[in-house]
C-alpha cells in the first residue's frame, strides 16, 4: 500500500485531487452496482465533493447530506403535483436553492441541486422509494469521497507553500526596482506596468495564504513532525513580513517623486539603497552586510536633511513631508521591515543548527 502511494505522489501526469476523483468513482460505482442501485447520481456527487483536504470533506459532508435530503424531498413534491414537465425541473432547483441558503447550508446548495434535477427524469410511480433511492446513492458518494479524501493521499502543501513564498520575495524585489528605477515611455503606460504587477503580486500572496490555511486544516486530522510544524510556523512569519513588504510596495508606487528630481549624489544613493533591497529580498536567508547598514544611513540622514530644507511654506500652511521626502520615509520603513526578517532568519538558522547537533 506505501508502494503505491508513494507511486501514485510521484506521478507528474495526474494530481493528487484527480486521483482520489478517479477512486472515489470507482469505488462508488462498485458498491452501487453490488447492491442494483442507480449509479449517475452517486458518480456525479463523488465527484464534485472531492475538496482540498479532508477536513473540508467531513465539515461539508454534514452539510451536504441534509442539503440532498431537502432536493430530493423537494423534486418528488414537484414531480406529484406538476408531472414530468418543465416546471418542474424550474421549481426543484429554485425552492432547493433558495431554501438550502435560507438554512444556511450553502456549501451543499450544488449537490443538492444535481440530486433534485437529475431524479425527475428517472422517477417512479413509488414516490417515496424513489425518494429513498435517489437520497441513498447521493449519500454513498458523500461518504465514499470523504473516506477517499481522508485516507488517500492525504495533501501536503508545504513545498508549494515554501515555493511560493521564494517566488514572492523576487516578485517583490522586481518590483520594488521597476518602481525606482527610471525607465523611459510613457507616465501612465509605466503606471499600469507596476499597478498590473502589484495586483498579481497581491493575488499570489492571497493564494500563498489559502495554501496555509489549507495545511492548517488538514494538520487536524493527519499527524506531522516538529520540524515539519517550526518549518511551516517560519514560513507563517516570512509570509507576515512579506505582507508589511507589500503594504510598502503598494504606498511607494504611489508617490508623486522621481528619483530624477533628485540631485546626482542623492539620486545616486537611492538607487544604491534599492539595489541593496533587491539583494536581500532575493537572498533565502535575507543576509545584510555592514556596507548595506552604512546607506541606509546616509538615507536617513537625507530624509531629515530634506525634511528640514525643502520644507514648503507660506502664509496658509506647512507641508511637513513634501513627496521626495515621503519617497525616503518609505525606503527607511522598507528597511525596518527587512532587518526584521535577517533577523527572523538568522534566529531559525540558529534553531535548525542546534537541532542538528542534538541529532
Amino acid at each position: 500500500m506505501s508502494k503505491l502511494r508513494d507511486l501514485l505522489k510521484s506521478s507528474k501526469l495526474l494530481g493528487g485531487r484527480t486521483l482520489k476523483t478517479g477512486v472515489s468513482v470507482f469505488l462508488t460505482a462498485l458498491i452501487c452496482g453490488f447492491f442494483n442501485l442507480p449509479v449517475v447520481f452517486a458518480v456525479i456527487t463523488a465527484i464534485v465533493t472531492i475538496e482540498h483536504t479532508a477536513a473540508d470533506s467531513i465539515k461539508k459532508a454534514a452539510v451536504r447530506f441534509p442539503a440532498s435530503a431537502i432536493g430530493a424531498l423537494l423534486a418528488t413534491t414537484c414531480y406529484a403535483v406538476f408531472g414530468k414537465s418543465a416546471v418542474t425541473f424550474a421549481l426543484a432547483a429554485m425552492l432547493t436553492i433558495a431554501i438550502c441558503h435560507k438554512l444556511k447550508l450553502d456549501d451543499g446548495i450544488l449537490v443538492a441541486t444535481i440530486t433534485a434535477t437529475a431524479m425527475i427524469p428517472d422517477f417512479q410511480d413509488q414516490y417515496v422509494l424513489s425518494f429513498l433511492t435517489r437520497l441513498g446513492t447521493t449519500s454513498i458518494g458523500i461518504v465514499v469521497s470523504t473516506v477517499v479524501n481522508y485516507f488517500l493521499l492525504p495533501p501536503n502543501y508545504s513545498p508549494r507553500i515554501f515555493q511560493s513564498i521564494n517566488d514572492l520575495y523576487h516578485h517583490a524585489a522586481q518590483l520594488l526596482e521597476r518602481i525606482i528605477r527610471e525607465d523611459g515611455g510613457a507616465p501612465n503606460e509605466k503606471s499600469r506596468k507596476i499597478g498590473r504587477s502589484y495586483r498579481q503580486l497581491t493575488g499570489h500572496l492571497e493564494k500563498t495564504y489559502q495554501l496555509s490555511q489549507y495545511q492548517r486544516d488538514e494538520w487536524k486530522y493527519h499527524r506531522h513532525t516538529k520540524e515539519e510544524m517550526r518549518s511551516f510556523q517560519f514560513a507563517q512569519r516570512k509570509l507576515g513580513a512579506l505582507q508589511q513588504i507589500v503594504y510598502h510596495l503598494g504606498n511607494l508606487q504611489y508617490v508623486q517623486a522621481k528619483v530624477s528630481e533628485f540631485d546626482q549624489q542623492e539620486s545616486q544613493l537611492i538607487k544604491e539603497v534599492t539595489f541593496s533591497y533587491v539583494d536581500i529580498l532575493k537572498d533565502p536567508l535575507h543576509h545584510m552586510n555592514e556596507e548595506h547598514f552604512n546607506k541606509v544611513k546616509r538615507l536617513d540622514r537625507l530624509f531629515w536633511q530634506w525634511k528640514e530644507e525643502h520644507v514648503e511654506q507660506d502664509h496658509r500652511y506647512r507641508q511637513h513631508l513634501p513627496p521626495q521626502t515621503i519617497l525616503i520615509y518609505e525606503l527607511l520603513s522598507f528597511h525596518d521591515v527587512l532587518e526584521e526578517l535577517a533577523q527572523m532568519c538568522k534566529a531559525q538558522k540558529q534553531i535548525v543548527d542546534r537541532c542538528y547537533i542534538r541529532e
